[in-house]
């Protein structure tokens, strides 16, 4: 999916992007590339690969929820900014939180936020399960993102707890998601979520089958949870 494509396909569905717009999306694909050389940021660097793997794929939640009703945003376990950036650009009235163990991988968005010039967004250092406890984070989002970062059933004890009552929790998968969501079913329930949705479609390009898990927050978040690190992905609620 070459630039072109990404825009027009975009547009097709309902998000038309500025200049500007599109010229951040390059800029950060150069980033990407250039700390690539010298961090492990993605196995993926080909110009059109990087658009509809990385680009095209972190937008598509907004195909099926509407994002012009969301105002704040916190993306989990966002590695090289994905799907929480793109979106970012695409709707630059959300206030967005990235969180992310690894402070290299912040130090490397950070830059990607300064060159784009991009408001609002923060960083945080820390793993999902402490921020998930400290009162400046939890129940404070409208909505939460996660990405390819574990298992449904470990994914839920991360992500809920940062999601107001009345918000949504996104879930980005790849194929396999019905297992994955059946074993998890009992902790997003404890968790005060329910399922809502799932939606699969491909992409556009290479076809491979992609799953978006649409979770409300009915009820708060017992306050046991999350659980001390290390904990939710040795021990699922189940």
């Amino acid at each position: 999916m070459d630039p072109q494509s990404f825009q027009r396909i975009l547009e097709e569905k309902g998000i038309t992007l500025s200049l500007e717009q599109l010229e951040q999306f390059e800029r950060y694909f150069q980033l990407l590339v250039e700390w690539n050389e010298k961090m492990n940021l993605t196995g993926i660097t080909e110009k059109n690969q990087v658009y509809e793997k990385h680009f095209y794929d972190s937008v598509t939640p907004s195909f099926y929820y509407d994002f012009s009703s969301a105002n704040t945003l916190i993306d989990v376990g966002s590695g090289a900014g994905f799907p929480g950036i793109p979106l970012k650009i695409c709707f630059p009235h959300i206030q967005l939180t990235i969180l992310d163990s690894l402070n290299k991988r912040l130090t490397f968005l950070q830059e990607v936020i300064n060159e784009l010039r991009l408001e609002q967004v923060y960083l945080v250092h820390s793993r999902a399960e402490d921020a998930g406890q400290n009162p400046i984070y939890r129940e404070k989002f409208d909505m939460v993102t996660a990405r390819a970062v574990a298992r449904l059933s470990v994914l839920s004890e991360f992500c809920l707890p940062f999601a107001r009552v009345g918000g949504t929790f996104l879930v980005m998968k790849g194929s396999q998601s019905e297992e994955e969501l059946n074993e998890a079913q009992k902790g997003i329930q404890v968790l005060g979520g329910k399922l809502k949705n799932m939606h699969t479609f491909t992409l556009p390009v290479e076809e491979a089958e992609r799953n978006i898990v649409e979770i409300r927050k009915e009820k708060k978040t017992p306050k046991i949870y999350p659980r001390k690190a290390g904990i939710p992905a040795k021990n699922p609620i189940s």
